[in-house]
Formats: C-alpha cells, structure tokens, sequence
C-alpha cells in the first residue's frame, strides 16, 4: 500500500503562485510515474502534470509555460508549483503515483485525498 498526503492548496488571487506537495510513504521503492491531476465541479478529473515511467514531465497544454513539476526522490515527494494562476485553474488537485504490476500487467495507481485550489479572479 502507498499512502499520498497532498498539502498546499489555498485561496489566491489571478495572477498569484501556489506550491502543491505531495508525499508518499508506505510500500514506495519501486513507485515509477507521479503526477498530479486536476477536477473542478462537474468536470472530469483531468491531467495537470505527471512525470512517466520514463521519468519525463508531462505537461497539459493549459498549464505549460506556468506550472513546473519536480520530483525529489530522496523525500518521496512531488511538487507542483503554480505561477499566473488563472480562475480556470480553480479545482481539487489529486497526486498519483503508480506502481508497475510486473510481468507486464501495467501498473497501479493510487490517489491522494485531493487539496483544493480556489483562484479569485
């Protein structure tokens, strides 16, 4: 079991930054992708940034230029920071992190509880 714990979110104004964290812990030496995905109401949850199992960041279009994804191995934690936050980005913004299955059966994916971002326009 991997255990996800989001932490960041708030209320800001356009224009302003938000860092989101998210920490792993539990059964986490062979976790391969995180990422953070995004859900506003009514919305589906849909792809903010993630890196792959490639260790590549991915980027939505809507966010690339303002967001940077890192990831600090040592501490099991992904970061989001958000500069030029826009009201659009106003959502609940889930960590995952995937584990491989093996034997080429994919991968898991766990989720966070989710933090929520409200940009004030």
């Amino acid at each position: 079991q991997v255990h996800l714990a989001e932490s960041g979110g708030d209320l800001v104004q356009a224009g302003g930054s938000l860092r989101l964290s998210c920490a792993a812990s539990g059964h986490i030496t062979n976790i391969n992708a995180m990422g953070w995905y995004r859900q506003a109401p009514g919305k589906q949850r849909d792809l903010v940034a993630t890196f792959t199992s490639h260790g590549t960041p991915n980027y939505a279009d809507s966010v690339k230029g303002r967001f940077t994804i890192s990831w600090d191995n040592a501490k099991s934690t992904v970061y989001l920071q958000m500069n030029s936050l826009k009201f659009e980005d106003t959502a609940v913004y889930f960590c995952h992190a995937d584990q491989p299955l093996g034997a080429g059966r994919g991968a898991y994916r766990y989720w966070g509880q989710g933090t929520q971002v409200t940009v004030s326009s």
